[in-house]
């Protein structure tokens, strides 16, 4: 909670009508609320001191009509929807976090850093193994700005037709620079791969050096996520086109508590969700893990007309998670 000074300064300036006054105790209790760690209160706040971006000033489904093609198989280069989950669904380390916290606080008040001759984060670089929350992310940070999330296809981008690569990061590029939006590059190693790899052919070093010269002349509406799960073999030229770089690990056991008690909000159950028990069965395990095991065990109490979900759920859910695993290794 904000201090007594602080609420007095707000509430005062709210009585007496003086707006600057009161937008600057504003902001003073939300930079309070976020060294207190409280990021969705003061993300909140923030929110409502600025007002939020609608979901794109152009209509959902007639941003989809619009999306460029390729022209070799005439395949939509993106794909846009809503974003739907929130910051509280959410688990992050807390370096990220904050990185996070200072991105969409940038945005929001972009219009004040425009004033002084800056402007917000815009291209944002993701690392990690798979599924540990480098979509959710982009997902997250598209709904908290009230923009759509656009997912490059890059089954679609990448052409067998010469030149014609390059050419689909041109229409894509140029496509979010003229609509706000969330644009994620998943995969982005296919795009940016170490050119001085002697097993690659000329065409891919040339489609390297067109997106880097594409991200370089960039200056549009949207914000630029690029996920990719194999950062070592990036070309040595991409890491400073990017604002801000986040790390994505596997949950530690306190964030492992967290996503728990996150994933399994409003379910009953019969454990503790910081148990160290349960806890430890699923140490190890990546977000996307752990989401599908708990899907699994509430579908096994479900069928089996149990009201509570309890740690023989959990327990035959990792089983067949485990299983999974194997089959994935052996192929």
């Amino acid at each position: 909670m904000a201090s007594g000074q602080l609420l007095r300064q707000l509430i005062r300036s709210g009585a007496e009508g003086n707006l600057e006054a009161f937008k600057k105790a504003s902001e003073e209790v939300i930079r309070e609320e976020r060294e207190k760690h409280h990021y969705l209160l003061a993300s909140d706040l923030e929110k409502i001191l600025y007002g939020r971006t609608s979901v794109s000033s152009q209509p959902l489904v007639s941003l989809v009509k619009s999306v460029p093609s390729d022209k070799e198989r005439g395949l939509p280069l993106l794909h846009i929807r809503e974003p739907l989950r929130r910051m509280e669904d959410l688990v992050l380390s807390d370096d990220n976090r904050s990185l996070l916290e200072e991105v969409l606080q940038e945005h929001h008040r972009q219009e004040v850093l425009k004033t002084h001759g800056l402007a917000p984060a815009d291209r944002l670089l993701f690392c990690g193994p798979p599924g540990c929350g480098k979509t959710l992310t982009a997902e997250v940070l598209a709904s908290e700005l009230g923009l759509p999330l656009a997912i490059v296809r890059i089954d679609s981008v990448v052409s067998s037709y010469l030149g014609e690569t390059a050419a689909n990061l041109r229409q894509v590029l140029d496509f979010v620079a003229s609509v706000p939006m969330v644009a994620l590059f998943d995969e982005f190693d296919a795009l940016a791969k170490e050119r001085a790899d002697a097993a690659d052919h000329g065409e891919l070093k040339r489609v390297v050096n067109a997106f880097l010269q594409l991200l370089d002349a960039y200056h549009g509406r949207s914000l630029l996520v690029a996920a990719t799960n194999h950062e070592t073999i990036l070309d040595a030229a991409v890491w400073r086109r990017f604002d801000e770089i986040l790390l994505f690990e596997p949950p530690n056991l306190e964030q492992l508590k967290k996503l728990l008690a996150c994933k399994l909000r409003g379910l009953r159950r019969e454990f503790d969700v910081e148990s160290n028990d349960v806890i430890k069965l699923f140490k190890g395990m990546s977000h996307a893990d752990v989401e599908r095991v708990l899907r699994r065990s509430a579908k096994e109490m479900v069928l089996s007309g149990q009201e509570f979900l309890n740690e023989r759920h959990l327990q035959s859910a990792i089983r067949r998670e485990d299983a999974r695993r194997h089959r994935m290794q052996r192929g």
